[in-house]
């Protein structure tokens, strides 16, 4: 099976740091954002020579760029279009696109609710559904979807992201029930507090007190748990916990 790996969100943070891991790796790699220009400069920085052709950008080394809105499902779905057409079928798909809105239930708007719940969940069902079409025509994928420890354990002011967060566990495991016998794997990676753009404006003095490992993690961290599962051919339906242990004092 060919190594062509699609990460959405995969111009910062976390799905950066992925994309970066899985070049060094020797796969083809899609970086997928919201923003084309922000999608390319991080191809750049990985170390890949492009040229622009049409809506995406491409390399010859099999690389591909793509500016994509998941919580659009047509916009999913040309997407994956443009996959094909260009490198091949994904045969893994990391989902690393999200947002957060924290506010209160109360002092949340509507449309904070619904932007969340529709880009860290339904967009990657929309994902997972386009690519397994390309997995189980090739009998054999997997699918990393990106949670948060906030899913499982909850948070004040973080009630609709939590939702969304553990929303995707029961996807994933249902998924991974589903498509096990195509020898398509589905797990989840559940970050805790990691240096990204989401947890810029948090304390840590005050957080790294209550983390075993006594620090924050790194997206880099994170890259490696995901690249883990990516190339673990028997394991599915799992939730790994990346959190320096922060799971144990709350």
């Amino acid at each position: 099976m060919s190594k062509i790996c699609a990460v959405f969100g995969g111009s910062r943070g976390i799905g950066k740091a992925v994309a970066k891991l899985l070049v060094q790796r020797d796969y083809r790699v899609v970086v997928i954002s919201r923003n084309l220009d922000v999608a390319k400069a991080t191809t750049e920085e990985i170390g890949v020579i492009w040229c622009v052709e049409q809506a995406c950008t491409f390399c010859h080394t099999g690389h591909l760029a793509l500016g994509c809105d998941v919580a659009k499902e047509q916009d999913v779905q040309r997407t994956f279009q443009e996959i094909v057409k260009n490198v091949g079928n994904v045969n893994y798909l990391v989902n690393a696109a999200g947002i957060n809105r924290d506010a209160l239930l109360l002092r949340t708007k509507t449309e904070d609710i619904l932007s969340q719940i529709s880009i860290n969940l339904i967009g990657s069902m929309y994902t997972c559904k386009a690519a397994l079409r390309g997995m189980v025509q090739q009998h054999g994928g997997a699918i990393v979807n990106i949670g948060s420890i906030v899913g499982h354990k909850g948070n004040a002011g973080q009630s609709v992201y939590s939702a969304s967060k553990e929303g995707l566990v029961g996807f994933s495991k249902s998924l991974a029930k589903e498509v096990g016998r195509k020898n398509v794997c589905v797990n989840m990676v559940a970050p805790g507090f990691i240096h990204t753009d989401m947890t810029s404006g948090v304390e840590e003095t005050s957080v790294d007190q209550n983390i075993p490992l006594g620090r924050f993690g790194e997206a880099e961290d994170v890259a490696q748990a995901v690249t883990f599962l990516l190339r673990s051919p028997y394991i599915t339906g799992h939730v790994l916990v990346v959190d320096g242990g922060l799971q144990l004092q709350i």
